[in-house]
């Protein structure tokens, strides 16, 4: 059965529900989002994600519950990705939303947009056919961060990474966006 993309509408209904079903068992789950769902979400600069990274704690429960919710409003079985943990910093830096977001039993965390911009630099994917890379986001976070040079970025870069370089594409990406930022 093939699934529509999850907008901003669909993820916080999801998120809701998620938030409802942790108060009926009694517990707050942690969500850490990352990627798609945090431009869908939370900057509004894309129309849908295919996934939601994440990071859900206490894991176990919180796996079940998502199942549950998946089955209740026909979103993938795997709409909580949590593969994105392997690629996550030791450094890192994030925020939490607004307790009211989506309601008691569920505490929504999201990575500062540094923090965002690193984790998509260190991917750097490019566009494949019905998946536009990541250069757009990249694009995105510059814009918003507005660093001064290549310099600043690889140091904002080496904060979450300290052991990495960027890669070649990252580094034209991020020349070539900081040139022409329009």
């Amino acid at each position: 059965m093939p699934y529509e993309p999850i907008d901003s509408n669909r993820l916080t209904q999801a998120l809701r529900r998620l938030a409802e079903l942790a108060l009926c068992e009694g517990v707050e789950l942690e969500l850490s989002l990352y990627g798609g769902a945090v431009f869908t979400l939370v900057y509004d600069s894309r129309d849908s994600t295919k996934d939601t990274d994440a990071v859900i704690r206490p894991t176990e429960i919180g796996r079940r519950l998502a199942a549950r919710v998946a089955r209740e409003q026909e979103l993938p079985e795997d709409w909580i990705n949590a593969d994105v943990a392997q690629f996550l910093s030791e450094h890192e830096a994030k925020r939490t939303l607004p307790a009211d977001s989506f309601g008691r039993g569920l505490m929504v965390i999201v990575p500062t947009a540094a923090y965002l911009l690193a984790l998509k630099l260190r991917a750097c994917r490019p566009a494949l056919p019905g998946y536009g890379g990541d250069a757009p986001d990249i694009r995105f976070l510059l814009g918003k961060i507005k660093p001064a040079s290549l310099e600043e970025v690889e140091a904002l870069y080496a904060r979450f990474f300290p052991h990495d370089l960027l890669t070649d594409r990252a580094l034209e990406l991020v020349e070539t966006t900081l040139a022409d930022p329009t």
